[in-house]
């Protein structure tokens, strides 16, 4: 528990941290990487050089400042960081490396403002985070490892397929061969695959279960990630899985991990809606068909948006969706169909997810929505149903970054 004292102090700095938070989360990272570079190997440079890793660590601490008195409400973000810690192999000694470079980044960047009683007060509400933080993911490792086949760390799984799904999208399919089973994951969760790259060291990367659990595989879908332009290089894993990943080999996997899920019992209540945006389609298919395969009576609707049919990944087993289940409606819409796509008729319609489309497609009143993909897409989703009233408990959704990114 904090000291009150604690809480009166973090409160009075509040206003200050926020209006400096990216700039300590950048010297903040600029100072932890040049002193403990064996940590840099957790981290997407990737997501460094764009600025969305200090972005998001500034949310959060924003979040966690402006709840120091109220730390229930910080449970589902607290729920998305244990996960993802434990995707990595976050441990507990890592935490006072987090701690000690953090509050020399705070008195770096607030000057004489950062008294010893501040970074104090900082030091102690760190450390109370850093505990609750311990101890979720102390026990989502004990429940990975104690399921049948389940374990911590990494296990070499072998690529038993690897199907093309688009232009962009190759699915793979991994299996066991070690005489283990694959523990069930829950719809929406991802798994982290960790390559040694032959050129460039780089960090375990997270790829969304695009398939139902149950299966006795795992199936991630991996979208190559071109370069923005020509002078910049594509996604370094993306385009290694695609280009030199083959049937029959091994890469090592970390357990399936991430707070995004569906459970089908509390989706019976009511109706469910999907919107897929590109490659997020990936966790909300495997939610979709979990709730399909468990016989959900609720109506359940599905939105796969794509650029056009080229780049238009697994629309073969959305149309599957409404054939399995009598209470699934499916719909298709390409913002840049080719004539080919409209005379074959593989999109219902053309444009971009509006308010008109929800607003007479789905029961907005009622349902529960969950969406996923890119920044843009998620910002206008996330507009759009806050504009039709639907209650931030009935929205659930993953993201990279700060909620703040999606309301700017």
């Amino acid at each position: 528990m904090l000291s009150e004292k604690t809480i009166e102090i973090v409160k009075q700095i509040t206003p200050a941290v926020a209006a400096n938070a990216e700039t300590i989360t950048c010297k903040f990272y600029q100072r932890m990487f040049a002193e403990n570079p064996e940590v840099k190997a957790f981290f997407n440079q990737a997501h460094q050089h764009s600025g969305g890793q200090q972005k998001a660590l500034a949310g959060a601490i924003c979040a966690y400042f402006s709840n120091i008195d109220n730390l229930e409400a910080l449970g589902p973000a607290v729920e998305l960081v244990a996960q993802k810690h434990c995707s990595l192999g976050i441990q507990p000694e890592h935490y006072p490396i987090v701690g000690k470079h953090l509050l020399a980044a705070i008195k770096e960047v607030m000057g004489d403002g950062a008294t010893e009683e501040v970074l104090g007060a900082a030091g102690e509400a760190y450390g109370v985070l850093a505990e609750i933080c311990i101890g979720r993911e102390n026990e989502i490792y004990q429940q990975q490892k104690s399921q049948p086949g389940g374990w911590n760390g990494y296990r070499e799984l072998v690529v038993d397929r690897k199907v093309p799904e688009s232009d962009e999208v190759t699915s793979f399919y991994l299996t066991a061969d070690d005489g283990q089973p694959l523990p069930d994951h829950l719809p929406g969760q991802y798994i982290t695959v960790q390559i040694e790259h032959p050129v460039t060291p780089t960090s375990p990367r997270n790829y969304s279960l695009s398939d139902q659990p149950g299966t006795g595989y795992y199936r991630i879908s991996v979208k190559r990630e071109a370069g923005a332009d020509d002078d910049t290089p594509g996604g370094l894993i993306s385009n290694y899985l695609h280009d030199a990943i083959s049937p029959g080999d091994r890469i090592s996997v970390g357990p399936p991990c991430g707070e995004f899920t569906i459970c089908p019992m509390r989706a019976a209540d009511r109706p469910v809606v999907f919107l897929a945006g590109g490659i997020g389609i990936t966790p909300l298919l495997s939610m979709a068909k979990t709730l399909v395969a468990a016989k959900t009576e609720a109506p359940i609707y599905f939105l796969q948006a794509a650029r056009n049919g080229n780049v238009h990944a697994l629309g073969s087993e959305v149309q599957e969706l409404a054939t399995q289940g009598t209470n699934v409606q499916t719909r298709v819409l390409y913002d840049s169909p080719s004539e080919r796509d409209l005379a074959d008729k593989k999109c219902d319609s053309a444009g971009m997810v509006s308010k008109e489309l929800i607003q007479d497609w789905t029961p907005f009143a009622t349902a529960d929505f969950y969406f996923c993909g890119p920044k843009p897409f998620m910002a206008s989703v996330h507009s759009i149903l806050k504009d039709l009233g639907v209650d931030d408990s009935r929205m659930h959704y993953e993201f990279f970054g700060p909620k703040a990114e999606l309301t700017a």
